[in-house]
């Protein structure tokens, strides 16, 4: 009776949750990060456990072999949607299809071979080996794509490693003793289902803490970055000088401007479009020539500003003159015209500068070299 009841209360929590996460991904018009996949895991979960407290004993029916395929397939919509939380684009339909299609005849199989143990067995092995595929992938994400998720992923780790025990001693007692390991009244069985609702009031949460975390990150990404070049803005470059400069070891900085020249003839010539794509190719160009970890913002307009952190005079004369003659040699198409549009730059340096308090004077320097620079021709690089 007490299973039965903690089943009951199962089932409620994971069609409360499965409801929950619906709504969200409804209100997440572009990006649902797993959401829709997490409201038909707990769906199909919560209804495998009420054909379960409907279905009595276990034994071979229509409604048994249904909650089967629902309880595999429902961790199964689990990873699916871990997937794509992640950004790896993945059907959700198809694969649950699949497998619903190739569990069903795999259970009619064993079934007639082997009967309603081995039928039973299969699924806790099943399920065992899907939950212990989810830990090796958990831990390995600790390194890869889940690297700023360190915490959060040894806490899965930690609950998936429970399930894939419980139903890794399910697999062996049921091949030990038989379906009498599966009765209700065990205190197993008590364990098993204790432990699923100890998962399905904790992992929602947790999953919802996350989805949480990623959009305030892509608020605070948005925030700091320019959305037609996608480098840094104004505010991102100061937070990250100011980063850089937080470090004991942090060496002196260089500041160059680069201005486009006569970007407002690109403009009235070729159309805004075009003079979008120009910027677009210019700061491609500038990050491809930059140092890895030097700072690279758009200004406005058609200035950008990169930060050489950690060299010296000469480090940061060759970056300029590489990205002033890189820029040079860099085209843009124009459907309208039978040769591709090609522009320069002409690049202000200043003196380097050791901490943010700094900088404001260090982009005067620059500045003005860079007004000395258009007034003698263009396309060169003048220094403070």
């Amino acid at each position: 009776m007490t299973t039965t009841v903690i089943l009951g209360m199962l089932c409620v929590h994971l069609l409360c949750f499965a409801v929950m996460f619906l709504l969200i991904s409804l209100r997440l018009n572009r990006k649902k990060m797993g959401t829709e996949a997490f409201a038909l895991g707990n769906l199909m979960l919560g209804l495998a456990y009420i054909l379960q407290l409907l279905g009595g004993p276990a034994n071979w029916s229509l409604m048994s072999v249904i909650n089967h395929t629902l309880t595999l397939g429902a961790p199964t919509a689990y990873v699916l949607g871990a997937m794509r939380f992640f950004g790896r684009p993945t059907p959700l339909l198809r694969p649950l299809l699949a497998l619903a299609g190739s569990h069903t005849v795999a259970q009619i199989l064993v079934q007639s071979w082997l009967g309603s143990e081995a039928r039973h067995a299969l699924l806790a092995g099943s399920c065992a080996l899907l939950f212990l595929s989810m830990l090796v992938a958990a831990l390995l994400g600790l390194r890869s794509f889940a690297r700023d998720l360190r915490v959060e992923m040894l806490v899965f780790a930690l609950l998936i490693l429970g399930i894939f025990i419980l139903n890794a001693v399910k697999f062996a007692m049921i091949l030990g003793s038989g379906l009498a390991a599966l009765d209700m009244g065990s205190g197993f069985q008590k364990i098993f289902y204790l432990y699923m609702s100890f998962l399905a009031t904790v992992l929602p949460p947790c999953v919802v803490w996350l989805i949480l975390r990623r959009l305030t990150d892509e608020l605070h990404d948005l925030a700091a970055h320019d959305p037609l070049t996608h480098l840094l803005n104004r505010r991102g470059l100061t937070d990250a000088l100011n980063a850089h400069f937080r470090s004991r070891t942090a060496g002196p900085a260089h500041l160059l401007i680069v201005d486009i020249d006569r970007f407002k003839w690109i403009n009235d010539t070729h159309g805004h479009s075009v003079g979008d794509l120009v910027l677009c190719r210019v700061a491609a160009t500038l990050k491809a020539n930059a140092r890895q970890g030097d700072l690279i913002c758009r200004l406005g307009g058609e200035e950008f500003v990169i930060i050489a952190l950690d060299t010296d005079r000469a480090g940061v004369m060759q970056l300029a003159e590489r990205t002033r003659a890189a820029i040079e040699h860099c085209e843009v198409a124009d459907a309208r015209l039978n040769q591709p549009i090609r522009c320069t730059a002409t690049i202000g340096g200043s003196d380097q500068f050791t901490g943010p308090h700094a900088f404001d004077e260090a982009l005067q320097q620059a500045d003005a070299a860079l007004y000395r620079g258009k007034t003698s021709g263009r396309n060169r690089v003048e220094w403070a």
